[in-house]
């Protein structure tokens, strides 16, 4: 297997997914300007951060959702029939990617999310790439996610709950509001079991890639 590439300041060039090491890391160093990200995400390689140093990754399998096989649970049914939450698009972004940086998640120490990725992101934002979904209670955000949307699939990359339920729902409503954008596969990145339940599912890294390749424009 070749050797974890380093990479170079002054291009956006990658290594073929193929060259990921068994855990799916591809890359290591660069930085998150706009042309370097969406290059990542036009080859499905998204960043996480390790010390302050951006690593590169592209898993296989890759775990997927394709939005019409989502699972709507019969207490998730119930959460939406008593209007437990209301629901947004694009109305807090600043505040639901500062959420994902500093909401405390269960099993989890600390967080990839830096000021970097942060500010990188919000400017994807301001350029209409990267939208987040937010989950209400009166004019409280209790809960929310962001992430990346390249034609028909959305790049999923964080979310976050102050109450219960509240990413369920919130993801639950983004994936139904994408459908009707015309959106055909979200990418989950890796396994949870709450994503799981909710029908995401693995897929093989050549499969992925084939649908990333008919789907991203």
């Amino acid at each position: 297997m070749p050797a974890t590439a380093i990479l170079n300041l002054n291009n956006c060039w990658f290594p073929p997914p193929e060259d990921a090491d068994a855990d799916g890391l591809l890359a290591i160093g660069g930085d998150l300007k706009t042309d370097r990200l969406l290059a990542a995400y036009r080859q499905g390689i998204f960043p996480w951060f390790s010390h302050d140093v951006p690593l590169w990754w592209h898993p296989d399998p890759r775990f997927v959702l394709f939005p019409a096989q989502l699972r709507i649970s019969k207490s998730m049914k119930v959460v939406f029939g008593k209007k437990t939450f209301s629901f947004t698009k694009n109305n807090a972004f600043g505040e639901v990617i500062n959420a994902c940086k500093t909401v405390p998640r269960p099993g989890q120490d600390g967080t990839w999310i830096n000021e970097e990725v942060v500010s990188a992101y919000t400017k994807l934002h301001g350029m209409g790439m990267a939208h987040s979904y937010e989950a209400w209670q009166g004019k409280t955000l209790v809960g929310g996610l962001y992430g990346i949307k390249m034609g028909k699939v959305f790049f999923g990359e964080s979310m976050f709950s102050r109450v219960t339920n509240a990413s369920k729902a919130a993801f639950i409503w983004a994936v139904l509001h994408l459908k009707q954008d015309g959106v055909e596969l979200i990418d989950c990145q890796v396994y949870t079991e709450h994503l799981e339940s909710l029908g995401a599912e693995m897929i093989a890294r050549e499969s992925f890639m084939k649908r990333l390749g008919e789907l991203v424009e």
